[in-house]
């Protein structure tokens, strides 16, 4: 059996598909937890971060399958710099949530800022009772100082790191097919 070290090292591509992929679905894994199973909403902002990993993880998983079949490096390698794209871009939006929890800067109106309208007065009671707003400006959970948001920013980027790593270590093999 190969030593994890050498695997990671001659198979660059392969060792970071199954990193992201992991990391990813154990990242998403987590926040349905907090969820659905210790019932925290997630506000707009939070939902919009899982984006970029219900794109990674299954590419990730791909490329890993890809590798293992023989794809093209050339393929293999835009498909990683996609997906460090994709994560360096929310490890950015988590950042801008952060930035919001701890008020260093304004939220987005429909979920830190005050309602546009609530409509005619004889009407506002009804409305009040079924609008559910999750703010985006208030943590609902922080750990060592950071929020989840904070959390998502870290290993966003950890995962930009490990696909971005990939394509520097696979780049010089890139025509070996």
């Amino acid at each position: 059996m190969a030593h994890p070290r050498s695997l990671i090292a001659s198979r660059p591509i392969l060792s970071a598909a199954i990193a992201v992929a992991v990391v990813g679905a154990s990242t998403i894994l987590g926040a349905w937890v907090f969820q659905y199973g210790l019932g925290l909403s997630p506000c707009p902002l939070c939902l919009e971060q899982r984006y970029a990993y219900y794109f990674a993880v299954p590419l990730a998983a791909m490329v890993a399958l890809g590798d293992q079949a023989g794809a093209s490096r050339k393929v293999l390698i835009g498909a990683c710099v996609a997906i460090a794209a994709g994560m360096l871009w929310n490890a950015g939006l988590g950042i801008y949530h952060s930035g919001i929890e701890w008020r260093w800067w304004p939220g987005p109106q429909e979920c830190s800022g005050a309602p546009a309208s609530l409509g005619s007065p004889g009407a506002l009671l009804e409305r009040l009772k079924s609008i559910t707003v999750v703010r985006c400006d208030e943590a609902a959970w922080r750990f060592l100082g950071l929020s989840l948001a904070g959390y998502n920013a870290v290993i966003s980027a950890v995962l930009a790191a490990i696909a971005g790593w990939a394509v520097l270590r696979e780049w010089p093999r890139r025509h070996r097919q």
